[in-house]
């Protein structure tokens, strides 16, 4: 289960009889607006293309959870029965999809054609603030794609509220995360010269009150609205300023180059923080235009939080407390992720017959019970490294952040993982706590790899099982397998006898403080 979410917001629905569906109910934004909902009287059905990774959150026994992929127009259709409220909380930064722009314009599409079908009243959609006065064709990928979004669904027979936000700010955003890593480990930073470029933030807890209130609106509406924190800073000062709350001093020097400097940017971001450069490049992109309220019409259907919008420092200071107090509930690396449900097709499915799949398999027999094992293996990545040659990891991940991969240093919870979790350049894709562990590579690779732990017990203990199964693409894949033979030979056996002793060792000394205890 994940860290607890409990409600920021006071607020009790007027309309409390509506049932309000929230897509993309895992995300960063989903999985918080859910608990908010709930807490204001809301019925809640939650949409996510695996129901499963939707069973970590606490709330999920008091919605309904509902399994779809959006970009099917069946799927679409079959989740918006009886639906008042349809928020649509998606949004591909590009990813291995080449023709992502398309792909967004027809499953918006398609959710609208299949909202009006079901005679929804509302659709609440986050999208992305970008100054009106450019061209479609003259904004990033990333917010070109937002922008052709939110005019499908102005546009279409549902009424269709867009709240255009520039970067959110609070505790797991992937924004907190990169300004965060760039102020604590660049004192001195050269940055591209949008980084004079202006912004008006929008703390997490504000992006929560407002479309809370979208659900409960007591006539539809039907148009874009900005939205922002009405104090205008550079990014350059966003930087500044988190580093003031953590009593450091930075200093940020604009050059400007004539440069591709999306996209070089966006690749150092990438090397430089725990947000991979597949990210890392479209919101550099969006970097690019300023981003600030044109107006504050949203005043007009939705007032002011009662204590008024909550300024960049002190949205930081929230942030920086929430993960003390709870942890990360909800993360931007859960959105993020290059894996495509690999669990389901592990090498013993049909689907491989005939394909070349390639095993490193390991064994070793403990007197321990499964548990204690389990406690290790669960732990393992992020700050507790792989039990084998740190230095060999560390250049691995090195080299996938060169080419745009997420490299090493990353987990949302140092000792406990759930389905979705990231782990470094791994993701979770089956956790059968205390017995098995499947982890699918996201790093860049030529073929699909994963890495499998399991626990059994034998009788007088237990047995540890260590496999790394490796599918590859065409010959480039087979020489990069073949070329790791020898670090595996090195890598895996001391992997398998580490984890081994560090089960041990832990165990040891849990026995010696209940011995001193009594």
């Amino acid at each position: 289960m994940a860290p607890s979410l409990r409600p920021t917001l006071t607020y009790t629905a007027h309309h409390r009889d509506r049932l309000v569906l929230v897509t993309g109910a895992t995300g960063y934004v989903g999985g918080r607006l859910i608990t908010e909902l709930l807490a204001a009287g809301f019925t809640v059905r939650a949409s996510s293309r695996r129901i499963d990774s939707m069973r970590r959150f606490d709330w999920s026994t008091d919605v309904e959870l509902v399994e779809a992929d959006l970009s099917n127009p069946d799927d679409a259709r079959g989740i918006m029965e009886g639906v008042d409220v349809a928020m649509y909380l998606v949004h591909s930064m590009g990813g291995k999809d080449e023709d992502f722009e398309k792909v967004e314009a027809d499953t918006a599409t398609a959710f609208s054609d299949a909202a009006a079908t079901a005679g929804v009243r509302q659709i609440v959609y986050l999208s992305g603030l970008h100054p009106t006065s450019k061209k479609l064709d003259e904004l990033s990928k990333h917010m070109r794609s937002r922008e052709r979004v939110a005019r499908i669904f102005v546009d279409g027979a549902t009424p269709a509220l867009v709240l255009r936000a520039a970067t959110l700010i609070g505790s797991g955003s992937a924004s907190f995360e990169m300004i965060r890593h760039l102020t604590e480990r660049l004192p001195v930073m050269v940055a591209p010269r949008w980084i004079k470029n202006r912004i008006e933030p929008l703390a997490i807890r504000d992006t929560l009150y407002y479309l809370v209130k979208a659900a409960d609106l007591d006539e539809p509406v039907n148009r874009q609205y900005d939205v922002g924190c009405g104090k205008v800073y550079e990014f350059a000062d966003l930087l500044r300023l988190y580093g003031r709350q953590k009593g450091l001093r930075r200093h940020i020097y604009a050059v400007p180059l004539p440069l591709p400097m999306d996209r070089l940017s966006g690749a150092w971001i990438g090397l430089v923080t725990p947000v991979p450069a597949g990210l890392a490049v479209p919101l550099a992109q969006s970097m690019a235009e300023d981003a600030v309220t044109e107006d504050h019409d949203i005043a007009e259907i939705i007032p002011d939080p009662p204590d008024g919008l909550i300024d960049y420092p002190t949205a930081v200071a929230l942030a920086i407390k929430a993960e003390t107090d709870r942890g990360v509930p909800t993360s931007w690396d859960r959105s993020w992720s290059t894996t495509d449900d690999a669990a389901d097709s592990l090498p013993t499915d049909p689907e491989w017959s005939g394909t070349s799949v390639y095993e490193d398999t390991r064994q070793g027999d403990s007197t321990l019970p499964a548990e204690k094992i389990w406690e290790v293996i669960e732990g393992i990545g992020g700050p507790n490294g792989w039990y084998s040659t740190p230095v060999l990891w560390r250049v691995r991940g090195i080299i996938d952040r060169l080419v745009g991969g997420p490299g090493l240093g990353s987990r949302r919870d140092p000792r406990h993982l759930v389905l979705g979790d990231r782990v470094d350049w791994w993701r979770v894709v089956a956790l059968e706590p205390p017995h098995r562990l499947v982890l699918a590579a996201e790093m860049k690779v030529d073929g699909r790899a994963w890495l499998v732990l399991e626990v059994n017990d034998n009788g007088s203990g237990s047995t540890y099982i260590q496999r790394a199964i490796y599918q590859p693409t065409g010959l480039p894949g087979r020489l990069y397998w073949w070329s790791l033979i020898p670090f595996h030979a090195l890598i895996f056996p001391l992997m398998l006898r580490n984890i081994l002793k560090k089960a041990k060792q832990t165990a040891t000394s849990s026995d010696d403080d209940t011995h001193t205890q009594k």
